[in-house]
């Protein structure tokens, strides 16, 4: 027999559980209408259309940048390096020494070509070899001439007395050879006159050549520049052509690239480039196109072309790479949109038309960023208009309400 106790204690689970199922009847006829509210609502949504604009084209190639001068300095003379002056790295600017070869043989072979041009000038009857006398004001020559003169008088005299039958005819024959002998002695001495004006040329050509070797003995920089290697060593022998160091010119600079066949006509020298490089990647360096090839490289359809850049702080360094901008005179209609308009989903570019209150995803090719904006190539048409809030999670098929639109 249950006692009052007892069957109330069994009440307990059942009142409870008709709570609870209650309780959660209420709580899903209240969530109902909640979710009904949300689907029906339309996300406000500020808008873009697809507008048409003129796009100047730019190229971006990569290119090496190369020094405008590089040169092997080879000796001119032979001898033992007896002072290195410059070394790797050093600056050196034109006419600055670099190395010196051992003098001494240069500087006896230059004092033995002096005293044969100083005796060949005693010889003649001179001091300077550029302000030498006539030929025939030289003193043997004018001693010829003399005897010549005295000679013909001579003769001139022995042949009066003959017509008056003074003196015998061996007389006159004897004035007569004489004159002829003083005569080819006069002869001879011009000649020798001119072999001494050659002896006089040829030994001041020799004291000159032997100058310029002594001086070749200090080997000089043939430009402003940069010493990119050293390739002899101090007491080292070297001979006429052997290769010293190198030298690079490094201001101004040129960057080597080839310009894409298509945007060739539209490039010419003159045109201002833009350049980057990865030590400086924050920091833009400008040039100007200086060559540009007139045949295309067959293997890689796109033409060679070179642009100086000033360095005049040392900070670009031949051999590194560099990304080089060029505008080109180049200017196209084509169709942008806003850049923050484009959704990337899965390596595809897409943007959203707004459609009667809804979205319609479509997705895009594109082309070059100009500014803000980006090209589009395919995917949109003009006037479309276009989603640009929360673009990121944007849906197809979603409804919207079109708020404010930006240009």
């Amino acid at each position: 027999m249950l006692t009052p106790g007892k069957v109330f204690m069994r009440a307990l689970p059942v009142l409870a559980l008709t709570a609870l199922v209650a309780a959660s009847c209420s709580k899903g006829q209240a969530a109902r209408p909640a979710r009904g509210r949300e689907e029906s609502g339309s996300k406000a949504m500020k808008t873009a259309k697809v507008q048409q604009d003129s796009v100047r084209r730019a190229i971006e190639v990569v290119g090496t940048l190369a020094a405008e001068d590089q040169v092997t300095v080879s000796s001119q003379a032979d001898g033992a390096v007896s002072r290195i002056m410059a070394d790797l790295g050093d600056r050196v600017h034109t006419g600055d020494p670099l190395l010196e070869l051992d003098k001494e043989k240069l500087q006896y072979n230059l004092d033995q070509q002096k005293a044969s041009l100083t005796r060949a000038l005693a010889r003649y009857g001179a001091t300077d070899p550029d302000n030498r006398p006539a030929i025939e004001r030289t003193p043997d020559v004018q001693k010829a001439a003399a005897e010549l003169d005295q000679a013909k008088q001579a003769f001139d005299r022995a042949e009066e007395l003959h017509k008056r039958q003074l003196v015998p005819k061996q007389a006159l024959d004897e004035a007569d050879t004489t004159l002829r002998a003083k005569r080819a002695a006069y002869d001879s001495a011009l000649q020798n006159a001119r072999n001494l004006g050659a002896d006089i040329d040829a030994s001041s050509a020799m004291v000159k050549l032997a100058d310029r070797q002594l001086r070749d003995a200090v080997i000089r920089a043939p430009f402003d520049g940069y010493v990119q290697k050293r390739l002899v060593s101090l007491g080292e022998y070297v001979k006429n052509q052997t290769p010293v160091m190198n030298i690079v010119r490094v201001d101004p600079l040129k960057v080597i690239g080839e310009i894409p066949e298509r945007m060739a006509p539209w490039i010419e020298a003159g045109q201002a480039v833009e350049l980057r490089v990865d030590a400086f990647p924050d920091k833009p360096f400008t040039g100007t196109v200086s060559r540009i090839s007139p045949a295309v490289n067959a293997q890689t359809r796109a033409f060679p072309f070179e642009a100086r850049v000033p360095n005049d702080d040392g900070r670009l360094k031949p051999g590194t790479f560099a990304r080089v901008h060029i505008t080109t005179a180049l200017v196209e209609k084509v169709l942008t949109i806003p850049y923050a308009a484009m959704q990337y989903r899965y390596g595809v570019n897409r943007a959203f038309v707004v459609e009667k209150g809804h979205l319609a995803m479509h997705e895009l090719k594109i082309g070059d960023r100009v500014g803000d904006r980006v090209e589009i190539l395919g995917g949109v048409n003009a006037g479309d208009v276009i989603a640009l809030t929360d673009v990121d999670n944007l849906t197809d098929g979603m409804t919207v309400s079109v708020g404010d639109q930006t240009e």
